[in-house]
Order: C-alpha cells, then structure tokens, then sequence
C-alpha cells in the first residue's frame, strides 16, 4: 500500500510541474517518465562526469552522496561513494545512497536499472548528450533549476561563453583539412573507432580538423582494412587508452595503424577521456587543447 501511494503522489507531482511549466523529460533509453523538481534537492546522485563536473562548477556539490566512476574531476568527486560504471548500474546501489534526485546522462543504462529506479519514486532526470557547446550550455540551466542554483547557472553560463568565444579560430593548416582518427581502446582486445554523430567527432569539427572514420554512426571495432583505408594524418586516443595498449610503441602495433601517414611519423596524441569527451564546464579548454595538440603533431 505504501508503494502504491508513493507512486501515486509521484504522477501528482508530474501533473503539478507540467502545469507549471517546469521541464518534463523523456529518456532516450528506455521509454520512462523522468522528471524535474522546483525545490531544492538535498541528496543528489550524479551518473555521468560531465554532469558532475557542472554541479561542482555550480558550487552545489554539497547535495552529492554518491556519483558514477566516469566522475573523475575534479578529485573530490573521486571521494564520494560510487555507484558503478554508468552503462552498468545496479539499482540496489543507488537506492542505498537514499536520493532524492538521481541526474544522469543518455548513455546511463542498463534501461531496466533506470526503470527501477523511476519505479521506486525517484526523481529521475536523464538529459540530452547534444555534442554541442550548446548542449553544454542547455545542461548548465536545467541542473542550475534542479538544484536550486540558477543563479549560480548564469554566471557560469556567462563565464564559458566568454571562454568560447577566445577558442583559436584559424584553420590547423592551410589547404584540406587534416584526418584524423579517434581510436577508443579499452584494452588490447576492445579496439573502437569513432565515427559520425560521436562526441569525438563534434571535438574534431571543433578544431578544423576531418574524422578520419566515415561511413557509419557511433563506435565500430577497429580493422586493419578500414584503419589503411582511411589514411588519418594524426591518430587520437584517451589517455587512459592509450596507456592500455602500452602507448605510442603500442599504438603502432594495433592493426594497420603503423601503414597509415600517421603512423609512419609517429603521430599518436592523446588527452584525459572526460577532458576530451565529456563536453563539460572544461570544453573551451578542451577544445583549445586539442587544437594546440594537433598542430604540434601535424608539424612534426
């Protein structure tokens, strides 16, 4: 009876903020209601480290008790209790933490977990990746009302379009744009590359730069075939991937990578995965980075 009558006061709710106005959201992943507070929330779950990183930005990481293991930055979130990898969440983890509100990106899964977790009369927020610095910009907002920090949201708002705006705009070279190739490597033997639509893709149109990887949507395993073929000028990987496979040396070992101009030069670059990927509060700087890191090796 009382799970019934929690969920009951949870579709009030849901009436109550549509007729306010206040956001209503339906996750890409599993077809479930998730929903938006207008009150404070006071214990908070974060499943993604670019979400966490805007609630640190905000200064409201005080409503955090637990966060994903993707929330690497800034190292205080690495304190916090962990509720899993955020494509592998287990419900019994979250619901231990006894939150309030559970915030989580597009990519949090398994949808069975996030229909639980809606379920069970939680707040469940599931917002938009959009790889844009305007998607950025759209999830400052509506974590800034979720919690209660709008204020705070317009500030930091303001202050990352200033640092967009200052964001080098002069092509990496003259002529053709330069290709490159993101490879995401997990281990030796989890080899993917990034083609269109990926976060790494939007990070490479941002600095003038040609994914290499066309033809298809997201991740795909890597082929010697498809690697030669695509002929990238400089390869790219995560920190934490390249330093799976045993770096540069590595790198050149990976199917047909060594028979690429990229790899006969030994242009092998890499940045921290959530500074490159996260599309977070660090974005300007990200993309300022990569560009740099790219002309470094383009010059080489």
């Amino acid at each position: 009876m009382q799970r019934l009558n929690l969920l009951a006061l949870q579709r009030r709710r849901v009436l109550a903020w549509g007729g306010m106005g206040v956001l209503s959201l339906v996750g890409a992943t599993g077809g479930f209601n998730v929903q938006a507070a207008g009150t404070p929330a006071r214990r908070v779950v974060s499943i993604g480290g670019a979400l966490t990183e805007i609630i640190y930005a905000l200064g409201a990481e005080s409503q955090l008790v637990g966060v994903d293991t993707t929330s690497l930055y800034p190292q205080a979130a690495t304190m916090l209790p962990s509720v899993g990898y955020a494509r592998a969440l287990s419900a019994e983890g979250i619901l231990a933490l006894s939150p309030q509100l559970v915030v989580a990106t597009e990519d949090a899964g398994p949808p069975a977990v996030l229909r639980q977790l809606s379920s069970a009369g939680l707040e469940l927020v599931v917002l938009a990746a959009n790889h844009r610095f305007e998607g950025l910009l759209d999830r400052v907002q509506r974590l800034g009302i979720l919690l209660n920090q709008a204020p705070a949201a317009q500030q930091l708002t303001a202050r990352l379009q200033k640092d967009w705006a200052q964001r080098p705009a002069t092509p990496l070279r003259s002529g053709p744009a330069p290709r490159v190739l993101f490879v995401l490597s997990h281990s030796p033997a989890q080899i993917m590359v990034g083609g269109q639509g990926s976060s790494a893709q939007a990070m490479l149109e941002y600095v003038g730069a040609r994914n290499a990887a066309q033809g298809f949507d997201g991740f795909k395993p890597l082929t010697p075939e498809a690697v030669i073929a695509a002929q990238p000028d400089v390869v790219l990987f995560t920190d934490q991937g390249l330093q799976a496979i045993g770096g540069v040396d590595g790198a050149l070992r990976l199917p047909g990578i060594a028979q690429t101009p990229a790899g006969q030069r030994r242009r092998i670059v890499s940045q921290e995965a959530m500074f490159l990927l996260g599309f977070g509060p660090r974005l300007p700087a990200a993309v300022a980075a990569l560009d740099a890191q790219l002309r470094k090796a383009l010059a080489a």
